[in-house]
């Protein structure tokens, strides 16, 4: 089959990298990938295959054959068009390749093509308690956050804190607590004022605590697994994929962790005794996975956030790990987190 313009995007050789699988789902905003050698149908590649493999330290420059599920679903030339809507339907399908007995690929139906509409990425409900600290003074913001607190910042016809509330409700969440300082009057009034069909609380700091001090504020109102955000990131990921992955693994705090690519434009040099060069590098990317700024958390963990001190959630993750209790780290793609706390990134999408 010629690979038609529509799904061509798609398309990944097998011996391509991760590096390249996931910058390629973040170039066209999709998170599942045709993986083909040469003309012959190998496998689908997903986003949440990658995050597997991340999570079980499979080398990222490792190739995509190497971590290719067996079972996935296909259609077959003999399938009717019915067969092929109600599978789709059935197993939540982005596509459907259609291979033949040679294993060549025949066609590429898009769910968008046979429904209409895109697929709804939700894979599950929860109701889960969700914090948004908002007490900062969006300090890399300025000088527009001198008079719009960054909570309030707009993103196309909502606020950052709506945008926040709206994605955390698809997935059936309607207790937010919402931690103000800066400007607290002002966020709340506006808040109030659009009076969403949520349980809105706000709980304010009497001084800066630390991205985790503010939650020892919360003693006794949050009895069960609950979700942390800043107010200032956005997170494009299955919400409950991600607390599948935090109770699977019994763990007591779950971070996102964002993958970020480096490419250092300069040739690097590896020194040994005396000054010998061992090895040179030119131009060498980096792979790293940093913190973006969401986590889950269990309920007993708020007792032991100090009160009215100064206290950063890095400070509890390295008290939970000094006593040996379980952190995990769920991966998601570069361009699946939005840091709108700094301009670059807020002025690119601002407009959703």
């Amino acid at each position: 089959m010629q690979v038609e313009n529509t799904i061509s995007e798609r398309v990944i050789q097998k011996d391509a990298n991760l590096i390249h699988a996931l910058k390629q789902m973040d170039t066209v905003d999709k998170k599942l990938l045709l993986v083909m050698d040469n003309d012959l149908f190998v496998g689908l590649l997903s986003v949440g295959d990658i995050q597997r493999a991340i999570i079980q330290n499979v080398e990222l420059t490792s190739a995509v054959s190497e971590i290719l599920r067996k079972n996935i679903k296909i259609a077959r030339t003999k399938d009717s068009l019915r067969e092929i809507e109600k599978m789709m339907i059935q197993y939540r399908m982005e596509f459907c390749p259609v291979v033949n007995e040679q294993g060549k690929l025949e066609k590429v139906y898009l769910w968008e093509e046979l429904f209409g509409e895109e697929q709804i990425k939700v894979s599950g409900k929860f109701e889960l308690p969700v914090v948004i600290m908002a007490g900062g003074q969006g300090s890399r913001l300025r000088p527009i956050t001198n008079v719009l607190p960054k909570p309030l910042m707009p993103l196309d016809d909502k606020t950052m804190l709506e945008e926040i509330f709206d994605r955390f409700n698809a997935y059936g969440c309607e207790e937010f607590f919402v931690s103000v300082n800066y400007k607290a009057e002002l966020i709340e009034y506006y808040i109030n004022s659009l009076n969403l069909p949520l349980n809105v609380s706000f709980f304010r700091e009497p001084s800066p605590l630390g991205t985790a001090g503010s939650l020892s504020l919360l003693k006794g109102k949050i009895n069960s697994t609950f979700f942390v955000s800043n107010c200032d990131i956005i997170i494009e990921q299955d919400y409950h994929q991600v607390l599948k992955f935090h109770q699977a693994g019994n763990f007591e705090v779950t971070v996102i962790g964002a993958v970020k690519h480096y490419s250092i434009p300069y040739g690097t040099l590896e020194t040994g005794e005396n000054g010998e060069l061992l090895e040179l590098k030119e131009k060498p990317d980096h792979t790293i996975l940093t913190n973006s700024g969401m986590y889950i958390l269990e309920p007993h963990l708020i007792d032991e956030i100090p009160e009215g001190e100064m206290f950063h959630i890095t400070h509890l993750i390295e008290n939970v790990m000094k006593r040996g209790g379980k952190v995990g780290v769920f991966p998601v793609s570069e361009k699946s987190w939005k840091d709108m706390g700094v301009w670059d990134e807020f002025l690119k999408n601002k407009v959703t």
